[in-house]
């Protein structure tokens, strides 16, 4: 295998098409299928399914993919390894942030990247902690910002800041401030995202503890999606706080403190330890704890 069929057979299988492939990569079509069937031939597998409305990966083809990905990322890394004896912290910063954090935190980062970081280039990835984490560990990220995740060997965790998890509800004439209880929450009917988000497995954990369960009346994903519901009137949420003042009409909600436990969602810096980390990705590093500590609340911050 050399570097440039794996570019190549991994650019056709994520577009479903040789024809896109062709032209983002600025080949003939006809070279590109060459060099994905030699990869095929040497392999001794088909790593693709053809047909007329494109292409499709097979299990061996899914397969080399994730070790593709993986590879040529890692590839990148080091030419821009060898391209710090220059003297310019270069290249390219693969960046995974969840989508509440990358609420607050994806301007902020990119404006101080820009001004520090001027020759060097940022990817953002938007995702579920558990998919990012996935992302990581298989090379397509160099760094993640994740709630709650599991520990593992696998990762190497640094704790960034942490918000408490609110009860939102539509903000009607009498608000009660009083704060509820975690087991009383068990009959508050909630509009919750799916699993594996980790507002929904952090509740259903912490209420496993004290023998009780959420009373899910909704499940879908997005922010905006659920408060909308809540304010019309199908249920209630849990959520951060800043996840209602940054909505389009915070007016129309009123939140509630959590006790008894409190549930606090924790932001983390993850990266996979023992891989090789150049010059520009340290100063990712210490780029992203400087800007949690502008951004968050100093109380929040770990």
């Amino acid at each position: 295998m050399d570097l440039k069929q794996l570019e190549y057979f991994q650019r056709v299988a994520e577009l479903g098409s040789f024809t896109q492939a062709a032209q983002a990569l600025n080949i003939a079509q006809p070279a590109l299928s060459r060099q994905v069937r030699r990869l095929e031939v040497e392999l001794r597998q088909n790593l693709l399914n053809r047909n007329g409305r494109g292409v499709t990966t097979t299990d061996a083809g899914k397969l080399l993919l994730e070790h593709c990905r993986g590879i040529l990322h890692q590839v990148e890394r080091a030419k821009e390894d060898l391209g710090r004896v220059q003297g310019a912290l270069a290249g390219r910063v693969a960046l995974g942030i969840a989508p509440s954090a990358s609420k607050m935190l994806t301007v902020h980062l990119t404006r101080q990247f820009r001004n520090q970081l001027p020759n060097a280039t940022l990817s953002i990835s938007e995702g579920l902690s558990l998919m990012m984490q996935e992302w990581l560990l298989a090379g397509r990220l160099d760094i993640a910002l994740l709630y709650n995740p599991t520990a593992s060997a696998d990762l190497e965790l640094t704790p960034l800041t942490s918000e408490l998890l609110y009860l939102v509800g539509p903000r009607g004439p009498h608000p009660s401030d009083q704060p509820m209880t975690l087991r009383t929450l068990a009959n508050v009917p909630l509009v919750i995202p799916n699993r594996p988000h980790t507002v929904r497995m952090l509740l259903e954990s912490e209420m496993a503890l004290i023998g009780c369960r959420p009373n899910i009346r909704l499940e879908i994903d997005g922010v905006p999606a659920i408060l909308d519901l809540v304010a019309d009137g199908a249920g209630y949420a849990v959520l951060t706080r800043h996840a209602v003042l940054t909505s389009s009409q915070p007016e129309r909600y009123h939140v509630r403190a959590i006790v008894q436990p409190e549930l606090p969602s924790r932001l983390y810096l993850a990266t996979a330890p023992g891989r090789i980390t150049t010059l520009t990705q340290k100063a990712m590093l210490s780029l992203i704890r400087s800007t949690v500590r502008q951004v968050y609340p100093s109380s929040m911050t770990v």
